[in-house]
């Protein structure tokens, strides 16, 4: 069955009575070409479990199912359930929950398959809700080895921005962190059905093993970050002064300087070690404070 055939598709539509869900930013794939490829990026070996959130009919779920040892697929839309019943019946390497992945339990749900080999994640997600989903996967502490997504490609330009480009924001930052993005190609709008507004792009990121920057302080670094790019046009002592309001601007200038950069800079400009850097001498500086 080739659920990216676009007359299969109405067929299993009109069967059982399905309609394409803006609430669930729905848009189906028919190019089975992209749906190979980015099952094909998805991870390194075949003894690899997948975790798909929002396989909608199954296209990518049956070509993940066909190249890795188990996939597990969390969907959201209770309509769509007994259809991937029909259209993933023949594999018995996939289970599918009716579960919002923002409320699921990850760790409880994919214990099993950790404890059998590495586990990797993939997914078209909706444009809506394209970021939380990507930080409570990066942020819930689960050793993925790979998260190939689909996304707007505009989201993705921003997720492997550079240092002081224009689309480098709080988020790349903070991607940084935890692992390294690429973006692998694009999707034109007319490969889905209905056909989004925008174009996408397929961005695959290798999560750390092992952080090559650690901070002192987790919550520092990420508050450091968030008050850098909340007001982006403000150099970074003034930007950074209205969210450590326990710190004076001086005090602030003086440690951006320790770290050997200009007074006058901007966040836009630090990587991921200058954060981590500067988020040290900020908390050290915070605990004497208290101490003193």
């Amino acid at each position: 069955m080739n659920l990216c055939d676009v007359k299969t598709i109405k067929h299993i539509m009109t069967v059982f009575d399905l309609k394409f869900r803006k609430e669930f930013g729905q848009n189906f794939l028919i190019n089975r070409a992209v749906v190979e490829d980015i099952a094909d990026n998805c991870a390194d070996s075949v003894d690899t479990s997948i975790l798909e959130i929002g396989p909608g009919i199954g296209p990518l779920t049956t070509e993940l199912a066909l190249r890795y040892k188990q996939v597990v697929a969390l969907e959201i839309d209770h309509g769509l359930i007994p259809v991937l019943k029909y259209t993933l019946g023949e594999f018995n390497n996939v289970t599918v929950y009716n579960e919002d992945v923002m409320k699921a339990d990850l760790e409880e749900l994919l214990k099993p398959y950790f404890e059998k080999g590495k586990v990797s994640v993939c997914a078209n997600l909706p444009y809506y809700i394209t970021t939380p989903i990507l930080m409570k996967l990066l942020e819930c502490g689960l050793p993925f080895e790979y998260i190939t997504i689909m996304i707007q490609s505009e989201v993705a330009d921003r997720l492997c921005a550079k240092a002081g480009s224009s689309d480098y924001g709080a988020i790349t930052a903070v991607l940084a962190y935890y692992g390294i993005s690429e973006k692998l190609f694009t999707v034109s709008a007319g490969n889905f059905m209905p056909a989004p507004k925008v174009n996408s792009t397929v961005v695959r990121i290798k999560i750390h093993k092992n952080k090559p920057y650690v901070p002192k302080d987790e919550k520092t670094l990420f508050r450091t970050i968030k008050g850098a790019f909340e007001q982006r046009r403000k150099t970074l002592p003034n930007a950074l002064s209205a969210c450590f309001s326990e710190l004076d601007k001086d005090e602030i200038t003086n440690v951006i300087v320790e770290c050997g950069h200009k007074p006058d800079i901007r966040g836009e400009k630090l990587g991921i070690e200058q954060f981590v850097q500067l988020s040290d001498k900020l908390y050290e500086l915070i605990l004497n404070k208290k101490e003193n």
